[in-house]
């Protein structure tokens, strides 16, 4: 049945190739009239995992907590004090620029000169607290007296290491942003990182003053700009590939319908993004090339088979007619695979990993129509002399030479040992990666390199405030109407803000029980042993209604009340140290009617997206390897080709997990696709070597014979692809982007190992099993042609 719907296909193809060329070459002209309107789309809001414990308590109370996505401006004196007229004058300036930028939340944007600066101080009358800075102080009217009291009051009001550096020398500014713009449309991160460049550090940094940035937006915004460089490595890449395909074949016609049928198919990609209503998120760009990296592996495929059609006498549109068929079958199921890959992102509940499903996966779908029609269609209509192809098999062959070495694995011992050593390698390397890291390694934005201006901005800021710039909140919830008076909530919480101040990773906390505990003193002439949760009901209430002015402690009606915990860094190792001590303090105390829920801040951000992989990462693979061994049963119907094709896989990736563990690359939304594209790449060099062994089997060679045979057919086109698409790839370790780097690394080391597996173990496995569980049927190939 299978065999006749190839016939069928081939005959409907081939009779119409001119027909078949138009349509692609219109469709071509359609979809490029829209990629080039493909424009790079990034969100905070797509950070967040769909439905997350975190993520509901974050947008539950994201109008009265801290909000997460928070900008950070820092004027700094370089060669003196902030306590000037010039640099508060400069930090006033940098206030008003920073309230005015589009989608900042003006209510929100806190320093020095805002009205929402209380200075909470303790006089004969009790407690007041006023602004730090009188609203009848304008820049123009400082002096050495008002500033002095500026500065007295800053101390006072405990804002050194908060507003102020710990050195004095700099100042900050921060604000919130909204995820809308003013019209409802979402904010466009990268035109408002250009904004903070042109209307906040241009403007107010020069030779006497430093302006230092840092927050989702400017980090996103980073990573954009660096990720446009993406097209120059890309491009890089794709020279070394079509140089390398044209050493391979000699010829600029296979090597330009190699190259050109790939980025056809990247066209379409982008241009059904731009109809679907997608942008390209900053995250995400390397996939294009992932996918474009797929074409290349089965153009090459394509070419070797052509080129052994021709030098065996056919004709150029006899060649590529068998190698459609031939190669139609193994193609599709390759690729078949590969979009059933990267479809399993879709349980990864983030939005921007799902947005990378999408984007893979319309890619893959286009490489059947490009790399496995196109391109035999393409190739029928050039004119190859028979001379030529046995110079290109002949050349092909000579740089076989030393594959007849790797071709011995298939002799019975060769193969029983490699077995073993397969095992062997695999319980090492899944014992090795056993303890490998769900998120980032390193402090800082990990997408960028160390040396970064944000991260340089960020290692500043961070060692000059006492604060950490990465939080966490924790929420306590008491629903019943009097909660205002319920001093037990107070005092559980004032408890569990104890415990956190003593876990490794917390540099500081602040919370509305420490805020309780202030303003008792404060309304008690400052007498340090009223530095209590008070129990009484009415003084209880009276204190809540006094933090209620002041947002992200708690909601009105006291319903919820927050515990900031601030952390040093946002490394996996530091979060999860964190989350687990707070996981402990909840499962072991209780408190009636009263619940702790995590989390907001932008910590509860990243906790959310790293659970949210490690929970996903297990299943998805599980789905990935089911879906290919239930392809590779309906295309061969027997069970060795399940373990033959699946084994050297799994071998593969825990190999790639302990190379991450070593490299200290985390698993992340942006290296999880890279894992996935691995089982594609993979499958695709068994697949090819696979339908080769059965066509010689089909033709009555024995076991060894028929592996030796197809190692010398398609290793070279194997081992040349991983090659190639290896050194493309690593071209990106000189990337500005830490994480293009990293992905440039893993790729080439999956490229290879996958390549190495399918030589080796893939064979091993074919013989020993054959040898085992001897064949009692004749070998069916589905879909080749036989000759």
């Amino acid at each position: 049945m299978l065999n006749k719907v190839v016939s069928f296909l081939e005959h409907l193809v081939f009779e119409n190739r001119k027909a078949v060329l138009l349509v692609i070459a219109a469709l071509s002209v359609f979809m490029a009239s829209f990629a080039v309107q493909l424009k790079m789309d990034a969100g905070f809001d797509k950070q967040m995992p769909l439905n997350h414990e975190y993520i509901l308590t974050f947008k539950k109370y994201r109008n009265d907590l801290f909000g997460a996505n928070r900008v950070t401006v820092v004027v700094r004196n370089r060669k003196g004090l902030i306590w000037t007229t010039s640099g508060l004058e400069r930090l006033y300036r940098v206030t008003q620029a920073v309230a005015f930028l589009p989608g900042v939340d003006r209510g929100s944007v806190r320093s020095l000169w805002t009205p929402n600066t209380f200075v909470n101080e303790i006089d004969e009358e009790g407690f007041r607290a006023e602004p730090l800075i009188s609203g009848t102080v304008t820049p123009n009217r400082l002096t050495a007296r008002i500033i002095s009291q500026i500065r007295t009051s800053t101390t006072n009001g405990g804002f050194d290491g908060v507003l102020v550096s710990r050195d004095g020398s700099s100042a900050m500014v921060t604000a919130d942003i909204n995820e809308t713009n003013v019209q409802g449309g979402s904010l466009d991160y990268i035109d408002f990182n250009r904004l903070l460049e042109k209307k906040i550090r241009q403007p107010f940094e020069d030779s006497q003053y430093e302006i230092q940035i840092i927050g989702f937006a400017k980090q996103t915004g980073d990573i954009a700009d660096g990720a446009s460089a993406v097209v120059l490595f890309c491009a890089i890449a794709l020279i070394l590939t079509a140089v390398s395909v044209y050493w391979y074949c000699h010829s600029l016609r296979f090597t330009l319908l190699a190259i050109g049928c790939s980025l056809t198919s990247l066209v379409w990609q982008f241009g059904s993004l731009q109809l679907l209503g997608y942008g390209l998120d900053p995250l995400g760009v390397l996939v294009p090339f992932l996918v474009f990296a797929i074409g290349v592996s089965h153009g090459i495929q394509q070419i070797n088979f052509i080129i052994r059609e021709v030098s065996e006498g056919q004709t150029t549109l006899a060649a590529s007619q068998h190698s459609f068929k031939g190669l139609l079958i193994p193609g599709t199921l390759a690729l078949s695979t590969a979009f059933v890959s990267f479809i399993t992102l879709l349980f990864v509940p983030i939005p921007v990993v799902r947005e990378l499903a999408v984007t893979a996966s319309i890619g893959v779908a286009f490489k059947i129509v490009t790399n496995l029609v196109m391109l035999p269609v393409a190739a029928s209509y050039c004119a190859f002399s028979t001379q030529f192809a046995k110079a290109a098999l002949a050349a092909r062959e000579r740089r076989s030479g030393w594959l007849r070495g790797i071709a011995r694995v298939a002799r019975p011992r060769n193969a029983f040992i490699t077995v073993l050593l397969a095992v062997g390698l695999l319980g090492l390397s899944a014992w090795e990666s056993r303890d490998r890291i769900v998120g980032t390694l390193q402090p800082g934005a990990p997408e960028l390199r160390e040396s970064s201006r944000f991260n340089r901005d960020a290692v500043s800021i961070a060692s000059n405030y006492a604060v950490g710039l990465d939080w966490m909140s924790v929420v306590f919830e008491e629903p019943r109407p009097d909660a205002c008076s319920n001093a037990n909530v107070g005092l559980f919480e004032d408890d569990f803000t104890a415990q956190m101040q003593r876990v490794p990773g917390v540099v500081s906390t602040d919370s509305y029980a420490q805020m309780l505990k202030s303003y008792s003193e404060g309304y008690n002439e400052g007498y340090p042993k009223m530095s209590v949760v008070p129990l009484a009901a009415d003084n209880y209430a009276a204190l809540s209604a006094e933090i209620n002015r002041s947002r992200g402690y708690m909601t009105k009606d006291c319903s919820m009340t927050a515990v900031h915990l601030y952390l040093s860094d946002h490394k996996a190792s530091t979060i999860n140290n964190v989350i687990a001590a707070v996981e402990r303090y909840r499962h072991q105390n209780h408190l009636s009617n009263v619940s702790i829920r995590l989390a907001g801040g932008n910590i509860g951000v990243i906790a959310a997206a790293n659970d949210a992989v490690s929970k996903a990462e297990l299943p998805m693979m599980l789905y990935v390897y089911a879906a290919i061994l239930v392809l590779v049963f309906l295309a061969y119907r027997d069970w060795r080709a399940m373990i033959a094709c699946c084994a050297p896989l799994t071998v593969a990736t825990f190999v790639g997990y302990w190379f991450m563990k070593e490299a200290q690359i985390g698993l992340t939304e942006a290296t999880l696709p890279v894992m996935v594209l691995a089982v594609g790449i993979g499958v695709d060099y068994a697949f090819y070597i696979y339908n080769r062994l059965q066509l010689h089997l089909a033709a009555g060679d024995d076991i060894v014979t028929a592996v030796e045979s197809s190692i010398l057919e398609v290793g070279v086109a194997t081992v040349f692809t991983a090659l190639t698409l290896a050194a493309g790839v690593i071209t990106w370790s000189f990337s500005s982007l830490k994480f293009q780097a990293d992905m440039g690394q893993l790729m080439a080391f999956m490229f290879v190992v996958n390549a190495g597996m399918a030589m080796t173990v893939l064979p091993a496995l074919v013989v020993t099993l054959e040898r085992m569980f001897p064949r009692r049927k004749p070998v069916r190939v589905p879909g080749i042609l036989i000759h």
